[in-house]
C-alpha cells in the first residue's frame, strides 16, 4: 500500500517537498492550497483547494482519506493554519510535521528594529523615515492605513485589498529578486526605511542587504510562536526523514 501524505502548502519548500514526495512509488502526495493567489504555480501530485472548517473539519479527511502523515508547510505567519493542523492531526491520530525554513538574522552593519505584530511595526515608522517600502503581504495593510503622512511602496504578488494607507504606491512583482534589483528599487523610490515580516528563505532576501549597503533601517516582525509542543525542521531533506521515508516503514509521530 501507498503512504498517503497531505501536505499544506503555499511555499517553494512545499512545491520542493510535494515534487520529491511525487517521484516516489510508494507515496500519493496531496497538496492543500488556501486559494488566495490565483497563479500559484505547478505543484505534482494532487492538489486541493480551499479550507477545511477548521481543526475538526481537517481532522475528518485526514481520517476519510486515510492520510498516514501532514506536513504543514505553510508561511510561517500562517499561525492559525499551524494551530489548526497541529490539533487536528493529534485528534485523528496522524503524525504530523512542521516543516518551516530557518528565519533572517542580522549581520554587522544591519541596522534592525524588531517588533512582534504588524501594530507594532506601525508604531515604529514616525521615528525611522516617512517613505516607506513596505513587504509584509496584501493581507496586512490594515495595521499602516492610518498613517496619512507617509508614503508607501507595497510590493505583493497581486494587488492589495483595502483598508490601505491613503499614500500607496503599488509594486506588483514575485521573487527572487536580486541585490542589484532591490537597491535600485531603494533608490528609485527614495526608500527611508524598509518593513519586513521575517519570512526566510533567500527568494526575498536581497532587500535586507540592500537596505545595510543603504544604511537604511528595517523593522522586521518577528515569527508568531509554534503551538505547544510543537517543533520545526528546517528543510525538505528532513522532513523527508521526519517521515521515514528512507525506508517503506510508516512515520512515527513526533
Amino acid at each position: 500500500m501507498s503512504l498517503h501524505v497531505l501536505v499544506l502548502g503555499g511555499t517553494t519548500e512545499a512545491r520542493e517537498l510535494a515534487a520529491s514526495l511525487a517521484a516516489r512509488p510508494d507515496v500519493r502526495v496531496t497538496t492543500s492550497l488556501a486559494g488566495r493567489v490565483s497563479r500559484p504555480g505547478t505543484v505534482e501530485g494532487d492538489v486541493r483547494v480551499g479550507g477545511f472548517g477548521g481543526a475538526e473539519g481537517l481532522a475528518a479527511w485526514l481520517r476519510a482519506h486515510r492520510v498516514d502523515a501532514l506536513v504543514d508547510a505553510t508561511h510561517p505567519f500562517a499561525a492559525g493554519i499551524t494551530a489548526n493542523a497541529a490539533r487536528a492531526a493529534a485528534a485523528a491520530g496522524v503524525p504530523a510535521v512542521v516543516l518551516r525554513r530557518p528565519g533572517w538574522r542580522p549581520a554587522p552593519g544591519d541596522r534592525w528594529h524588531e517588533t512582534a505584530s504588524l501594530a507594532g511595526a506601525a508604531a515604529l515608522l514616525p521615528a525611522l523615515g516617512r517613505r516607506v517600502f513596505l513587504t509584509t503581504g496584501r493581507l496586512g495593510l490594515a495595521a499602516f492605513a492610518h498613517l496619512a503622512d507617509f508614503h508607501f511602496v507595497v510590493r505583493s504578488v497581486e494587488p492589495p485589498e483595502p483598508p490601505i494607507p491613503p499614500d500607496t504606491e503599488v509594486v506588483l512583482a514575485r521573487g527572487p529578486f536580486t541585490v542589484g534589483e532591490e537597491t535600485a528599487l531603494l533608490h528609485e523610490h527614495r526608500i527611508e526605511v524598509l518593513v519586513t515580516k521575517d519570512s526566510g528563505g533567500a527568494a526575498t532576501a536581497a532587500k535586507l542587504t540592500a537596505a545595510r549597503e543603504r544604511g537604511i533601517p528595517v523593522v522586521v516582525v518577528r515569527r508568531p510562536p509554534l503551538p505547544e509542543g510543537v517543533t520545526a525542521v528546517p528543510d525538505v531533506a528532513e522532513a523527508l526523514s521526519r517521515l521515514g521515508l528512507g525506508s517503506r516503514e510508516r512515520p512515527d509521530p513526533v
